[in-house]
């Protein structure tokens, strides 16, 4: 077995609804924005050449934190407030590297 991941990048989006009225990520169109970067990264080319893959994930159990997105294999974890923190996410960590430490959680 290889210690290389498939993915160098496999972002998590917790698109969860709580049907109790209970904050969650839903709440914040989490399933918008993460249709919003799966498209972002198939226009610069991240998902064709296999450097991203974006999937939606159930609860991730962080919702007093706001909107949670998680980075494997490095398992960064990641709130944003908006369009502009995904773009963010996506050019400075999932385009260059770089971890966005204002917005790791």
């Amino acid at each position: 077995m290889s210690d290389t991941p498939y993915y160098p990048y496999h972002v998590f989006f917790c698109t969860n609804q709580r049907d109790t009225g209970e904050t969650c990520c839903q709440q914040h169109d989490a399933q918008a924005m993460r249709d919003y970067a799966k498209q972002r990264c198939k226009e610069l080319g991240l998902v064709r050449n296999g450097t991203v893959r974006i999937n939606n994930a159930g609860c991730l159990n962080r919702c007093a934190k706001g909107p949670m997105i998680v980075v494997y294999p490095a398992g960064v974890w990641y709130t944003w407030a908006n369009q502009t923190d995904i773009d963010e996410i996506i050019e400075q960590h999932l385009v260059n590297g770089q971890v966005v430490t204002r917005l790791k959680i």
